[in-house]
């Protein structure tokens, strides 16, 4: 499962909003894809439509769909949003990371 910190939720509900998607029908698509300075790298968007491989979960009232593969490196992730001057944006908190890059975009098992 992935859970969702209030400020990400204001973030994704306002992005999502601005795109055009349906908080409460669509969803945050997290995934994992190879690549990044660490080997591994995030990947996050909005999606309405739920492939086969997909798990679904829900939580702070965001629904998230991850495929399969990239669940085993995301278990007990946390999504987060940094703003402000010195802010990332979104950022992961990823118990299962053995070492991240410096951006926080990248890591490795």
């Amino acid at each position: 499962m992935i859970k969702v910190s209030n400020t990400a939720k204001k973030k994704v509900i306002e992005l999502m909003t601005d795109e055009g998607f349906d908080v409460t029908t669509d969803f945050v698509r997290v995934g994992v894809k190879s690549g990044g300075c660490s080997g591994l790298s995030y990947d996050l968007s909005f999606d309405k439509t739920q492939q086969d491989n997909d798990k679904i979960f829900e939580d702070n009232n965001i629904k998230i769909v991850i495929d399969k593969k990239s669940f085993l490196y995301l278990a007990g992730t946390t999504l987060e949003y940094s703003g402000g001057l010195n802010g990332k944006g979104f950022v992961f908190n990823n118990p299962n990371a053995n070492r991240t890059c410096g951006c926080g975009e990248s890591f490795s098992l």
